[in-house]
């Protein structure tokens, strides 16, 4: 077993060699309290830190380009280095695209993975939090557009995301848009091959993800993008569910209980629970938008992944060459650097009831029914009373009620967390990648 374990620590080091042969394992040496790292990088001001590793900024004094470093902590492991960082790394010297994130370099050094990136001045979440910042029609397209391309060429190199969401939309300082982190990103094609669905944040989550499917494709990346669509349209994140069945509740309350004429097979999934029938209210009582953004808006959103629009489809749409035509990338508005602002989502609109689950879940000992918003939430009926007068202003022409919380009547001033994957959810993912026999290095 050892020896299994150090021939399989050799071949990971010798493909990490082999993402860039020039280099060595590089010294360090100190400059006037900045780090040069590899003979090369010259480290400046930490930018993020992780779970896995911490994020800096960086100058690459070989060129004189400003950079963006992530740090592997690869810790004491006998296995060497992760499968995770090395799928990350094969799949992006593969997609090479304007709207996915350049991969520059990569090497080891002092026991730790490092990946080059070029710099990103700001994400699409930094866009739409600035209240400061005013989104046309024509912004949202552009945002949108370069988002679908981005998905579109991943797509067309078998390659899920898997982590959509706003803040892994990436802006570079001409205002050109690109998808990042690829951590969760995965080959797809093999007709029998099975995946874990604990991926994606959950307010992006597809319904047949959240039902359990372990066999999916390129659907739940455009479904996430939907739900981003959605949040530009907005100004905040669209389905905001606090479980996997609240969140299946909010997406039925948005779009109606689905029929099995919309979607035969979903009675078959692993987690499936069936709700409540609700029907479909009227997009246009939920968004401000054209009919063509309506349109696009709805085919991403369509219940069965089989049936969902594909992102190269969803470039063919005639919302993109309808008026007003995408913003050019170089005019698009630019938010306050990060922490410069204090604005956060406005809070003129508040939740909507979402239907019952009237089986119980395979998997779970007792649902609860609930009419409310939130699970366990005690602040619910008092945030409702006390902004009651938001009600009649938030609804749409038909009266419905927009599906986004209340956060100033909730939470204070500032939204609710983001959710991410929670440890469970991590720790049960880094087993499935970890011992993943058909990971190679070879496809």
């Amino acid at each position: 077993m050892a020896m299994m374990a150090s021939s399989s620590s050799q071949q990971q080091q010798q493909n990490l060699q082999s993402l860039n042969p020039n280099r060595g394992g590089g010294g360090g040496e100190e400059d006037k309290g900045e780090k040069i790292v590899a003979d090369r990088y010259l480290k400046r001001e930490l930018l993020g830190e992780g779970t896995y590793g911490v994020v800096f900024k960086a100058l690459d004094t070989k060129t004189g380009q400003t950079v963006a470093i992530k740090k592997i902590r690869l810790g004491k492991h006998k296995e060497g280095v992760n499968f995770t960082a090395l799928r990350e790394i094969k799949l992006l010297k593969e997609l090479k695209d304007p709207n996915i994130i350049e991969l520059i370099d990569a090497f080891p050094h002092k026991g730790n993975l490092h990946l080059v990136f070029e710099f990103m001045e700001t994400d699409l979440e930094a866009v739409i939090r600035d209240r400061n910042i005013l989104l046309s029609p024509a912004d949202i397209k552009s945002y949108m557009q370069m988002t679908l391309k981005g998905l579109a060429v991943c797509h067309k190199k078998w390659v899920l995301h898997r982590d959509m969401k706003p803040n892994n939309l990436l802006i570079s300082a001409d205002g050109q848009l690109k998808l990042g982190d690829f951590g969760l990103a995965r080959i797809f094609g093999s007709p029998d091959r099975k995946f874990t669905h604990q991926v994606f944040a959950r307010w992006y989550r597809a319904p047949e993800l959240l039902f359990g499917s372990k066999q999916y494709g390129p659907g739940v990346d455009v479904w996430a993008a939907g739900c981003i669509f959605a949040e530009l349209l907005l100004r905040r994140p669209f389905l905001q569910g606090s479980s996997d069945i609240d969140q299946l509740g909010k997406i039925f309350a948005a779009f109606g209980t689905p029929k099995p004429s919309q979607w035969a097979d979903m009675v078959y999934l692993p987690d499936y629970v069936e709700y409540q029938h609700v029907p479909a209210p009227s997009l246009r009582s939920l968004f401000t938008a054209s009919d063509d953004a309506l349109d696009l808006l709805s085919r991403m959103f369509t219940y069965d992944p089989k049936a969902r629009i594909s992102a190269q489809q969803a470039l063919e749409h005639r919302y993109f060459s309808s008026q007003p035509l995408p913003t050019i990338p170089e005019k698009l508005p630019r938010p306050h650097r990060k922490g410069d602002s204090l604005n956060h989502y406005p809070s003129d609109f508040v939740s909507q009831d979402a239907p019952l689950v009237l089986s119980p879940s395979r998997k779970m000992r007792r649902v609860t029914p609930h009419h409310g918003a939130f699970e366990g939430n005690a602040h619910e009926k008092a945030g409702h009373a006390r902004d009651s007068r938001h009600v009649g202003e938030s609804t749409g022409p038909s009266g419905n009620i927009l599906m986004s919380i209340d956060f100033e009547a909730l939470h204070g001033s500032r939204p609710p967390p983001r959710p991410t994957l929670n440890s469970a959810d991590r720790s049960h993912l880094k087993r499935k990648l970890d011992l993943d026999p058909d990971f190679g290095y070879s496809h």
